[in-house]
């Protein structure tokens, strides 16, 4: 590994630990030449992942793109920040775990939703009226009385 201060070509690690879930590997590293201590970091390059619009076109999955929806639907709601991060990474690994190159958007919405179900339900609703763009009222109100028909299930319970 090339020194950053001095420019030579050796160094020689001095401690490796994972990092990251285990994800990565952290190693500080001293170089051979002027004893400068420098850290990097060993990631699995993941290949890119493509999400398919309604529209057919193609873009690349956005982490972003669904906490900033998240942070939207959540909205003065008592949903901490942490938990919709939480989302995000679990849909992520849901996505990712399917083995595809290309997932449609309307797999990782859904994905979105189930999560976001368990954690607030006014959230849910804001979130996939968006998403879902519902046509009209009734289509909207059944949605509603699912989500009220799965809480009286659940205190039955």
């Amino acid at each position: 590994m090339r020194c950053p201060r001095c420019n030579h070509n050796n160094s020689r690690v001095i401690d490796s630990r994972q990092t990251d879930d285990g994800r990565a590997i952290r190693r500080r590293r001293e170089c051979e030449s002027c004893g400068f201590r420098f850290t990097t970091f060993e990631r699995i390059e993941a290949a890119p992942l493509l999400v398919v619009k309604r529209n057919g076109d193609r873009e690349e999955f956005s982490r972003d793109k669904i906490l900033r929806g998240l942070i939207r639907s959540a909205e003065k709601r008592p949903v901490a920040m942490e938990q919709m991060e939480q989302i995000v990474d679990h849909v992520e690994n849901r996505v990712r775990s399917m083995g595809e190159n290309e997932v449609p958007t309307s797999q990782v919405g859904e994905f979105v939703m189930e999560d976001l179900m368990e954690v607030d339900e006014i959230a849910y609703i804001r979130f996939a009226s968006v998403y879902r763009q519902f046509k009209d009222m009734s289509v909207f109100l059944k949605e509603l009385q699912e989500i009220v028909d799965k809480a009286k299930s659940t205190d039955e319970e």
